[in-house]
């Protein structure tokens, strides 16, 4: 019998969540994923020691303020990054608008033109490449716009079924929902210390979101992002895709069990009444859940700081070559 990650890989999608170059290559997953976060780790090694300085000297050369030569290095940096990334998987790689842009509909959708840009300027097929973006109203409303123009987007920081819905009618190519981050919450605010992977309140949120997907026909892709343990996973196979730490693979490389297909689209059922998810409603929604609220205002500073981080070693880096 083959293992679990064998398994999986029949039923889904496998994505690797990390940065890192040697992990991707030891992996050797179909997609791959990054964020802030993920990239700040993987700077710190020797694989992406010439990738800053080659963002560095880019900037430079393209002249402008301090401030823009930075701007410009970091996203040099995430292209470069995901260029490699490219050269060692058959498919897409994300990469993420900037964080603090996550209110700002014209500014996210003008800097994930330049992150296109900047690929094909790299000699990319940018269809390879998804524009990672928050599920705010306005992130939303940049990838409607984004989508039209063909460049996919990754709707991501995704907790509520009204995001999801909104993302999808927007036509968002792709959104990640994060298993891992709403069983945090529940863990700290609902008095109990542990939730079995048939009740844990990640799982079953994905799991409506595909089947609603699914039942409804849109083609928007289910992504499972963020996962805590093994169990997790095993309950959302047969999801689009999920994206996977280097530690959960090789547990589930290491698990010689039986995994069972979990969710199918020909056994998806449809809710009935969901009507469009227009701005007033979203907002509203939105108010009403407090995990949401809390976990994607969260999740945008800890990107922000993570960015922040890597612009000042980004800022170090050129001091110094100056």
């Amino acid at each position: 019998m083959t293992n679990k990650l064998e398994q999986l890989k029949t039923m889904t999608t496998v994505v690797a969540d990390t940065g890192d170059l040697d992990a991707i290559a030891q992996w050797r997953p179909q997609d791959a994923t990054t964020n802030p976060s993920l990239l700040l780790k993987a700077a710190a090694s020797d694989a992406y020691r010439p990738m800053l300085e080659r963002a560095v000297t880019m900037a430079r050369r393209q002249g402008g303020s301090d401030a823009e030569q930075l701007s410009r290095a970091t996203d040099i940096l995430a292209v470069l990054a995901g260029q490699e990334i490219l050269d060692l998987i058959p498919g897409v790689v994300s990469t993420e608008v900037d964080a603090r842009l996550s209110f700002d509909t014209d500014a996210t959708v003008k800097r994930a033109r330049r992150l296109i840009e900047l690929y094909d300027q790299q000699g990319v097929n940018t269809s390879r490449v998804l524009i990672k973006i928050a599920s705010t109203w306005e992130g939303i409303r940049a990838a409607e716009v984004l989508e039209q123009e063909g460049i996919r987007c990754n709707l991501t920081l995704l907790f509520s079924f009204a995001q999801a819905v909104a993302c999808a009618q927007a036509g968002a190519y792709l959104v990640s929902p994060f298993v891992g981050r709403i069983l945090d919450w529940h863990l700290a605010n609902s008095g109990r210390d542990h939730f079995p992977a048939t009740e844990d309140p990640g799982v079953l949120s994905v799991a409506r979101i595909y089947n609603y997907y699914k039942a409804n026909r849109f083609s928007t892709v289910v992504m499972g992002a963020s996962f805590r343990n093994k169990a997790e996973i095993e309950m959302l196979a047969g999801c689009d895709r999920l994206t996977i730490s280097p530690a959960l693979l090789q547990e589930l490389q290491d698990d010689q069990g039986t995994l069972h297909q979990q969710l199918s689209a020909t056994d998806a059922t449809s809710e009935n009444g969901v009507g469009v998810m227009d701005e007033k409603r979203f907002r509203w929604e939105l108010n009403e859940d407090a995990m949401t609220t809390e976990k994607l205002a969260d999740g945008i500073r800890r990107f922000t700081a993570d960015q922040i981080e890597l612009e000042d070693r980004v800022r170090q880096l050129a001091a110094r070559a100056a």
